[in-house]
């Protein structure tokens, strides 16, 4: 198993140490979120970012949420903790994860009814760290299911940031291209910036550097003229929500890229873990797509770049339908459509 060489989220036992993703490549912040409502905050500003590690914080958060006040009653408790799973889950619609992982904190009370308030304290502790560690886990084998695709030598591009940053291990996409990497395969990464927050410039690209991985950063507009002129392999993304029929909610301009890549013959693949599968959602026309603030349109960090007073659409994702995905990478191996059945045998298994 490869070492991670970043952690995006890292619990000291008393609060949750967060790197703040807003501050690089410039700075590199360390935050610690003592309240639950400073872990809210922190993934609603994009400080922490990626769906697992939104998972991961909200489950911390809910054990900040529930800290204080030693001498409640188990009523009071289960109030407290429902509270707490509330505000985290307002804080960013499209990501699975984020759900996912409350109410597997949640599951902790109802499982144990009989509990004392304290064990069950230790409990929802234990519970947040090993979704944090099965996490780690995740990533390594979707790092090896996804590098088994890649040949020496390959160019592959990526979208957004799928790294330690955006997970609680070594990444989805980018672990595939971490563990080609380490295997020897001289892979070269084409890395798109990923506007209008830049992820993939401010992110992708010092990842990439921490790992010694080859890489370019193009503008996103450059991508199709890429595949065009350089021998792209493959197409390699991550996920925020992966519905029941394979319909894939990513960062805005994933659907593009997909577009592109099946006109030019590329596979295009995406990886994440089976918590990112939402087999309740039917299809990505379900898929709540959040609207973020103009502002990192029209103002990214401060600078102004258009007129004032312009109106400005900003959707942090699109949806990938199906028919366009060649394969789905996650720790159960490479799923191939139909994603109907691959999706929900993978989850028996």
């Amino acid at each position: 198993m490869i070492a991670p060489k970043v952690q995006a989220v890292r619990w000291t036992g008393r609060a949750l140490a967060l790197i703040d993703q807003r501050c690089l490549p410039s700075r590199l912040v360390v935050r610690r979120c003592r309240r639950l409502e400073e872990v809210a905050e922190a993934i609603e500003t994009l400080q922490v970012r990626g769906a697992p590690a939104i998972g991961i914080a909200a489950a911390y958060g809910v054990v900040l949420g529930i800290s204080n006040g030693a001498g409640a009653d188990r009523a009071t408790f289960r109030r407290r903790l429902a509270a707490a799973a509330a505000r985290l889950r307002r804080t960013r619609p499209t990501a699975v994860n984020l759900a996912w992982a409350l109410d597997r904190m949640a599951r902790v009370v109802h499982t144990h009814p009989d509990d004392s308030v304290r064990r069950w304290r230790q409990r929802l502790v234990a519970e947040a760290r090993a979704i944090h560690a099965e996490d780690r886990r995740l990533c390594a084998a979707i790092g090896a299911a996804g590098a088994a695709l890649l040949k020496p030598g390959d160019t592959v591009m990526t979208h957004c940031n799928t790294g330690g940053l955006a997970t609680g291990g070594l990444g989805t996409a980018f672990a595939v291209l971490a563990t080609a990497h380490a295997q020897g395969k001289r892979i070269h990464v084409i890395a798109c910036e990923a506007r209008p927050v830049w992820q993939g410039a401010r992110l992708t690209m010092w990842e990439l550097q921490r790992y010694g991985i080859p890489a370019t950063l193009i503008c996103d507009t450059a991508a199709a003229s890429t595949m065009a002129r350089d021998r792209i392999a493959a197409v390699i993304v991550g996920a925020d929500r992966i519905a029941a029929n394979g319909d894939t909610a990513n960062k805005i301009g994933t659907y593009g890229l997909a577009v592109l890549a099946r006109a030019h013959g590329i596979p295009f693949y995406v990886a994440a873990p089976s918590s990112t599968v939402d087999l309740a959602t039917a299809n990505g026309a379900a898929i709540p797509i959040e609207e973020r603030s103009p502002a990192e349109v029209t103002t990214p960090y401060g600078l102004p770049i258009a007129p004032r007073g312009v109106r400005a659409a900003n959707p942090a994702f699109d949806v990938t339908p199906h028919a366009l995905i060649d394969s789905i990478i996650t720790e159960r191996g490479v799923l191939r459509p139909p994603y109907t059945r691959a999706l929900r045998t993978a989850h028996l298994r």
